[in-house]
């Protein structure tokens, strides 16, 4: 142990002030920024930085997802115990899909001004809050705090959704693909993982003395705290301020407002079709889905069956996640998002000539559906990055993400209208129109240069 003189203490407390300690800290700070600019200034600086950057995203959406997945089914069974109508149920996952729209925006803001660790940060923590919103609203039946606890969880999604980007900051153009790839798969692993844990939470909400149901936001509440701790503590350099800084270098400014990302936009055939296609698949495999275990249910198949069909139909959608992203990179955006039609298309044949007791044939469409909306959305989203000058890529990030949520917020609210007139068969049919829009318009787009 260093014993240290009172009287040299004393001298020290005496010379040495707040303001020149302040500086020290300074100096120390720009030693170690100087140092982290260093690292990433080198081509193999680069490389190890965008494989941390990756593993560290990754483990984030684990833990987003996790805590994101599980409030689904309990978000729905809390609003239909507290107002006693199941028609109401619903609204649990429409606040919370309408909360990652309104966040797409303000979350790329963030990111202009910040970077990626404060953008994907500050939405990590409104979830947060959410869940502690939720968690009071369900204890004490009151469905204005939990609605408002759904809404705010939404920014967790929000976030969820702009990782993806965050992996092709630094990425080289023949691999923004498989990088972009590798993120969206990290949110199998709490896609699969979240519902199952509904019963252990309500467990642990038991001995806290919650009811149960409010189990799954405790463990979001915890998940999504340390999805922040693991954002805020390994995602540096951040890789948006370290690309900034490349391309101010070479005389581009980053920050541009909303509406000249609207026209650019439109300007650019290319982006416009990718936001499209990002779009149009998540409203069709909304609409289809979320429609599945209420066609189901009509001739009593149990929740065991309906949830094997779902789990099946998540598979799909994140499982080959990293091999879409390869075929991106090597076939090329364009022509994926063609093979995602095609599969969105075999989809909607399938599931729509299903009985609502074959759950093989319904297993076999949703899985196909969850694999179109991967082809689009992963090969959208690189797509678009291409397409756009890199001082509009976060505003149109944040674009794509909003218009991507509020495509699916409608198209499960078209998608009951559809069932309460018509049936899942029609429904299907509906589904298909705009993606085969999509397949003709897509014969049209010549893909970017990189």
């Amino acid at each position: 142990m260093l014993v240290i003189p009172l009287g040299v203490c004393r001298k020290y407390t005496r010379s040495i002030s707040y303001r020149k300690l302040g500086g020290l800290v300074r100096v120390f700070n720009a030693h170690l920024r100087l140092r982290l600019d260093d690292v990433s200034q080198s081509p193999e600086g680069v490389d190890r930085h965008q494989a941390r950057v990756v593993k560290t995203l990754i483990t984030t959406q684990v833990l987003n997802g996790v805590g994101v997945a599980g409030t689904v089914a309990a978000g729905s069974l809390l609003v239909a115990s507290i107002t006693d109508s199941e028609t109401l149920a619903g609204l649990a996952q429409t606040f919370s899909v309408l909360g990652a729209a309104a966040m797409a925006l303000p979350l790329a803001r963030l990111t202009n001004r910040g970077g990626r660790r404060l953008a994907l940060s500050a939405g990590l923590i409104t979830g947060l809050i959410g869940s502690l919103f939720a968690i009071f609203g369900g204890s004490t039946e009151n469905i204005y705090f939990m609605l408002l606890g759904s809404f705010l969880v939404g920014a967790a999604s929000a976030s969820g959704y702009q990782a993806r980007f965050a992996a092709i900051d630094l990425a080289a153009p023949d691999k923004r693909a498989k990088q972009l790839s590798l993120v969206v798969w990290g949110s199998t692993i709490g896609a699969v993982t979240g519902p199952n844990l509904m019963e252990p939470s309500g467990r642990i909400a038991e001995n806290l003395g919650l009811p149960p149901l409010v189990g799954p936001y405790i463990v979001s509440a915890v998940t999504l705290g340390l999805a922040v701790i693991v954002i805020f503590l390994f995602l540096r350099p951040d890789p948006y301020l370290t690309a900034h800084k490349e391309a101010h270098a070479a005389g581009t400014v980053i920050k541009k407002s909303f509406k000249e990302t609207f026209t650019h936009i439109k300007s650019q055939p290319a982006a416009l079709f990718a936001i499209s296609s990002i779009a149009i698949g998540h409203l069709v495999m909304v609409a289809v889905m979320v429609m599945t275990p209420v066609h189901m249910r009509h001739v009593d198949v149990t929740l065991q069956i309906i949830g094997l069909v779902i789990s099946i139909h998540v598979l799909g959608m994140y499982a080959f996640s990293p091999v879409v992203g390869s075929l991106t990179d090597k076939l090329g955006a364009i022509r994926v998002i063609q093979l995602g039609v095609i599969l969105l298309l075999v989809s909607t044949v399938v599931s729509g000539t299903a009985a609502a007791d074959n759950a093989i044939q319904l297993g076999i469409g949703l899985f196909f559906l969850g694999l179109g909306w991967s082809f689009t959305l992963i090969a959208g989203s690189t797509l678009l990055s291409e397409s756009v000058a890199d001082e509009m890529r976060p505003s149109s990030q944040g674009t794509s993400d909003l218009i991507m949520n509020l495509m699916g917020a409608a198209g499960g609210a078209l998608a009951g209208v559809i069932i309460g007139f018509l049936n899942y068969g029609w429904l299907c049919y509906f589904a298909s129109l705009p993606v085969i829009v999509l397949g003709i318009w897509s014969y049209r787009i010549k893909r970017p240069v990189a």
